[in-house]
């Protein structure tokens, strides 16, 4: 049986607000990897841990729980060492979730990991599927009634650091027949076309024309 490995996003920490398909990716796994800051193996300060208990008692289900330390250093030495727990969990089980808060494309270890085990392991990393999760800026959206974009506005994710950094650039909302030459050209940019829906199309390059409405642009930072 091929292993499969599920990157679960839990959502901002309302487990109301995990997705069905997260929730689906949980029960159906054999075990489940769970950061933790404690260098001990404890789940003492994990709160990945605390919703997967809640979730546990809510839906009356129950996994192998597998630590997975993540000092939060930013050192790939760090990252290495959780690629290796779930490589030797996948030794053991066939099917295992790691799982993240908020959502795996924002501010997410899971990405480091990834990039880690398509080099070192092409077939697990063919194998593996990316769960997206709701996020802490849409939740605090949602609790507070305000919108992050309306109209002609545009959302700005800014990082406090003082430094320059590189960044992601979404282009959304274009017109039937909008000419792209005018957007910025990179190796990193992808085209989705009625995303999750019929005749979906996922194209690694920016398209000439817009030919549907749902049309998203993705320069993703390199």
């Amino acid at each position: 049986m091929d292993k499969k490995l599920y990157m679960v996003s839990l959502g901002p920490g309302d487990i109301d607000l995990l997705t069905i398909k997260a929730l689906e990716s949980l029960k159906n796994c054999e075990a489940i990897c769970v950061p933790t800051k404690s260098s001990d193996h404890s789940f003492k300060k994990s709160m990945t841990k605390k919703i997967i208990d809640k979730l546990f008692v809510k839906y009356n289900f129950n996994k192998d729980l597998i630590p997975v330390y993540t000092p939060m250093h930013f050192k790939k030495e760090d990252w290495q060492y959780q690629v290796d727990i779930i490589q030797d969990t996948l030794k053991k089980y066939n099917k295992v979730c790691f799982i993240t808060l908020g959502d795996a494309a924002v501010y997410s270890t899971v990405y480091y990991l990834l990039d880690i085990i398509k080099v070192q392991d092409k077939s697990l990393y063919d194998n593996c599927e990316v769960i997206a999760g709701v996020t802490s800026f849409s939740n605090a959206s949602a609790r507070v009634k305000k919108p992050l974009c309306m109209g002609d506005s545009k959302f700005e994710i800014i990082p406090l650091l003082d430094k320059d950094i590189p960044s992601t650039k979404i282009y959304m909302r274009p017109k039937i027949g909008f000419d792209t030459s005018v957007l910025p050209s990179s190796n990193s940019f992808y085209t989705f076309e009625n995303l999750n829906y019929d005749f979906e199309k996922i194209t690694p390059k920016k398209i000439e024309k817009t030919t549907k409405y749902m049309t998203l642009f993705i320069d993703f930072y390199s």
